[in-house]
């Protein structure tokens, strides 16, 4: 199985031109891809802190006429033709003296856009905006150009499109690659002088839908049950036919026989695996095999923070047989290659996504095949890296908040005597009332300040495991099912567990955000990383204010007038959103509590 082509900056720069393409596959699906110089698909960019970004976009994509475009609306919105002067987008080529909006009027299936999955960049034009950037096709390639922050944390984070209403058929059509910031093995001395693989891990549209499940001896295969969409509903049975097939690297690995990709090593040894999962809707619960015996996994980083980022240095590690990784989630750990003669697979177990989230069973994505000739990856570690230098920071799990903030996942069926009925999804702050994401209007549902750090409750009140994650910033977990959580390490993609519909409190977690790094300043989106819900609404806007503005600036207070609006569509759970916690917690009624600050 090849991995991405790596492109590296040089001399403090790199340049890359994308090419946005589409086409159909062999079963009539829509596939989306990334193509650098007319070959190579979706590759990995590789940029060190302080680096300069230069990547032109071009779209492809043949234009979509407006009666022919779908609308990007969630359940009962209305349209959503963007007004046309919401920002500029400035050219930066020098001479070239042309002012251009920084958004387009046409919000359509053939629109797209850049996010820079969890970089601490600015929301602004040309660098992190997903809010008013749309490329059209035809249109001159569009200039991404930022530096990447001299303290951005060394690791694995990734790039994909952000349009609203259409993410979910992008991303899940194959637009998505790896985006490394380089020098993990400064911040962690046990991945020093690693080999390193790649692997992106995507999903899609099941290839044989009509295939029916492998029943083996007693084991009978689950009646399928399907949502609106037509995916299979959670089984709560670790098999049956899942909702969309995976594939690693490209490389497909299909319902119902999973013939898997193949991963060459030599025997017993040490590499250094950095996954990222890029699907649409997938939760990954990932484990090795050799001999069906799991194996032990070092985790040295998650959500491309190394995990002993919490300013206590050293070679801090995590051992786990499993790794849950939700949809956004990246993971990099070291992996032990198995001996000769082994029957060794990388494989996703199952998740336990709730009674209304999608079924993501058990299934392989990769033979591990140790030979004693097997190629070196292309890419190794340095063996002797000068030490990383500790954060100046007071770290984030020291600082007291300046606010507790209660959000809340919810969901309401339109029709309640029909399983098959639209449903509409919404994440709402306490006090606000319920609404659907609405693209026309950028009312930010939340003001903070510069400076500010945020503890967020985030309570789920539906019976299907949300995908909870914000651009721009990390944050730190705190409590998870009601338990303390201590993580030296911060993330920017966690699961909220499901509501098991009978406990008197709802399930939740805590969160501290931090908004101390100025780059956070601006307007930007959180959102359920599961895209159909994000697509359908399940989405609000923050506004960071600088710090020369005042204090007392305007707050959305509890019971708010707003035009926010979210929801439509199903986000699916995944229980294993700490490496530390068993996935049999997620599965299990949640304890009464009162989940609200004191």
């Amino acid at each position: 199985m090849e991995e991405p082509e790596d492109l590296r900056s040089e001399n403090g720069v790199l340049r890359v031109d994308l090419e946005y393409r589409s086409g159909t596959d062999a079963q009539g699906g829509r596939r989306y891809c990334y193509v650098y110089k007319g070959s190579t698909i979706s590759p990995t960019l590789r940029l060190r802190p302080g680096d300069m970004l230069i990547l032109h976009l071009k779209n492809e994509l043949p234009a979509t006429p407006p009666a022919a475009g779908a609308t990007a609306t969630g359940a009962g919105q209305p349209g959503n033709n963007l007004p046309g002067k919401m920002g500029m987008r400035m050219d930066l080529q020098a001479g070239a003296g042309e002012t251009k909006w920084c958004t387009s009027a046409r919000m359509t299936s053939a629109s797209t856009n850049l996010h820079f999955h969890g970089l601490s960049v600015p929301p602004v034009c040309h660098q992190d905006d997903v809010l008013k950037t749309l490329v059209q096709p035809g249109e001159a390639p569009f200039e991404y150009r930022f530096q990447i922050p001299a303290n951005e944390p060394p690791g694995l984070y990734w790039y994909h499109p952000h349009v609203h209403g259409f993410s979910k058929a992008q991303v899940l059509g194959g637009a998505s690659g790896a985006l490394i910031v380089e020098g993990i093995e400064r911040a962690n001395g046990a991945a020093a002088g690693l080999p390193e693989r790649v692997f992106v891990i995507r999903d899609q549209d099941l290839i044989y839908p009509n295939a029916q499940p492998a029943s083996g001896g007693a084991v009978v295969a689950p009646p399928v049950v399907l949502d609106r969409d037509g995916d299979a509903r959670n089984t709560g049975t670790g098999t049956g036919k899942p909702a969309k097939d995976l594939s690693i690297n490209f490389v497909p690995v299909a319902f119902p026989d999973y013939p898997p990709a193949v991963i060459e090593m030599k025997p017993g040894e040490k590499q250094l695996w950095r996954v990222v999962n890029s699907c649409a809707i997938t939760y990954l619960n990932l484990q090795v095999l050799f001999d069906r015996v799991p194996q032990s996994l070092v985790l040295v980083s998650l959500d491309g923070v190394p995990i002993n980022r919490g300013g206590l240095g050293g070679d801090r590690a995590i051992w786990q047989n499993h790794l849950g990784v939700p949809p956004g989630g990246r993971v990099e750990f070291i992996v032990t290659g198995p001996p000769n003669g082994a029957a060794a697979t990388f494989m996703t177990r199952s998740v336990n996504t709730g009674s209304a989230g999608e079924n993501d069973p058990n299934r392989p994505l990769a033979t591990i095949r140790a030979r004693d000739d097997a190629p070196e990856p292309r890419s190794i570690l340095a063996a002797s890296p000068a030490p990383l230098a500790h954060a100046t920071n007071e770290w984030l799990g020291s600082v007291k908040p300046t606010r507790t903030r209660k959000l809340y996942f919810s969901e309401k069926q339109q029709d309640p005597s029909d399983p098959n009925s639209p449903t509409t999804f919404y994440l709402t702050v306490e006090g606000q009332e319920p609404k659907v994401f609405d693209p026309n209007s950028l009312l930010p549902n939340i003001v903070t300040h510069e400076g500010d750090v945020e503890d967020w409750i985030i309570e789920n009140r539906s019976q299907e495991l949300h995908d909870f994650h914000i651009h721009q910033v990390h944050f730190m977990l705190l409590e998870w099912f009601g338990l303390a959580v201590d993580e030296p390490f911060l993330r920017d993609t966690v699961s909220v567990p499901f509501w098991d519909g009978k406990s008197r409190t709802y399930p939740w977690i805590r969160v501290r955000i931090d908004f101390r790094d100025p780059n956070s300043v601006g307007t930007f989106v959180y959102h359920c990383h599961l895209l159909e819900h994000e697509d359908g609404g399940m989405m609000g806007v923050i506004r960071v204010e600088p710090k020369t503005r005042s204090a007392n600036a305007t707050e959305h207070a509890p019971g708010a007038k707003n035009t926010r609006q979210e929801g439509h569509r199903l986000c699916g759970p995944t229980q294993l959103v700490s490496a530390r916690f068993n996935a049999s917690r997620a599965s299990r009624a949640f304890p009464p509590r009162d989940p609200t600050p004191k």
